[in-house]
């Protein structure tokens, strides 16, 4: 049998018909129609104003915090429980992070520990000038709560919506809320490119910006004339045009996702001491993975055991991501935890991710579940 994947690239059959138009208009290198048409669809899905396609999430994030000021010495503000690229370019702009719990009620940012995280920064004249928000697993956070307190800061959102395309907070796509939102095409996304992201925002004047900035920072001179430091962060066409080809079948591969989380639920989610993943009541999330936590002592086993005995029938699952509180790079690093106790390291410690691929069949998911429930006492 073929290996069974977390969550493996799943092509439409319509990216051919893009690629081809790509080839055939010779437009092959960074820039170009595809790159045009992917922003301009992806910005309508959204329904927000401006989008500026680009070769990672990282990237936009990256962007986007340059574009909100950042510098050398700023305080930044990030959930632990996230993935190393929400706080990795806070790094790249030698500012601070400041890491924030999350809610056992979303798994997404704990807003009483936030307002805490900044009312004690404003007393000591360290205020942070940015949130990086993150919609965890397809979830997104409380962005009313969040954009209240920020808002009463002056301190300025992004929104992490790498894992979010398709979720939605209150009937607003995730990717739209705050100052600019970035989205991800990586190769386990539900819309792949292989490698790509985009930066999204309601603001034409920093999209613009951004794509500048994306470009080398290139002047419009007939000659290569450079003010400041600028990226190569662009898409290729090529690579846009398979992102087309996926965006059509967005909302359909949604309801994929929420249907293996749902058969998941349905066959596992009456055993003691396995939880799933809370659903916010704000919102819909897309269940990028399904996720749960097992309280050994009282399910009798533990993540560990469940990723050993699957990957012996070559089949993938892995742990939570690992807080970055708790990460080498990152702990010495301040960090506001929950009023209970630390969240994310006790999602980290107890979590697990199950493959959750579009393409992942009932057959398949079957075997998943049989093989999670030989392991109950």
């Amino acid at each position: 049998m073929a290996r069974i994947y977390l969550s493996p690239p799943h092509l439409s059959g319509l990216e051919e018909k893009y690629l081809q138009e790509a080839l055939a208009s010779n437009w092959i290198a960074p820039l170009g129609p595809q790159v045009d048409a992917f922003e301009q669809e992806m910005a309508a899905y959204l329904g927000i104003k401006a989008a500026v396609a680009l070769s990672s999430g990282t990237a936009a994030l990256h962007l986007a915090l340059k574009l909100a000021g950042i510098a050398a010495g700023d305080r930044v503000l990030c959930p632990s429980l996230t993935f190393s690229s929400s706080a990795n370019v806070i790094l790249y702009e030698k500012a601070i992070p400041v890491f924030i719990d999350v809610d056992p009620a979303t798994w997404t940012l704990d807003c009483v520990a936030l307002d805490k995280a900044l009312r004690r920064h404003k007393a000591n004249n360290t205020l942070p000038r940015a949130l990086i928000t993150v919609d965890l697993y397809g979830q997104s956070a409380d962005y009313t709560a969040i954009l209240e307190i920020c808002g009463a800061y002056g301190v300025a959102v992004v929104e992490d919506a790498a894992e979010a395309l398709g979720a939605d907070y209150k009937d607003v796509k995730c990717g739209t809320f705050g100052n600019a939102g970035i989205l991800s095409f990586n190769g386990n996304k539900i819309v792949t490119t292989s490698g790509g992201g985009m930066l999204v925002s309601n603001d034409d004047t920093l999209v613009e910006k951004a794509r500048f900035l994306s470009n080398q920072a290139r002047e419009p001179e007939i000659h290569y004339e450079h003010k400041q430091l600028g990226y190569n962060y662009r898409l290729s066409n090529l690579l846009a045009a398979v992102g087309r080809g996926q965006l059509v079948v967005l909302d359909d591969r949604v309801k994929v996702k929420r249907d293996i989380f749902d058969r998941y639920m349905s066959a596992l989610g009456d055993i003691e001491g396995v939880d799933f993943m809370p659903k916010a009541a704000y919102g819909q999330t897309n269940r990028w993975l399904t996720t749960l936590t097992i309280a050994e002592h009282i399910a009798g086993f533990n993540c560990g055991a469940v990723i050993a005995a699957l990957e012996k029938k070559d089949i993938e699952a892995r742990p939570i991501w690992k807080p970055m509180h708790l990460q080498p790079l990152y702990q010495k690093y301040e960090y506001f935890p929950n009023a209970k106790g630390d969240i994310s390291k006790l999602i980290f410690e107890n979590g697990l991710c199950l493959p959750s691929g579009t393409s992942l069949s009932e057959n398949d998911q079957n075997r998943v579940i049989d093989i999670f429930l030989s392991l109950v006492c």
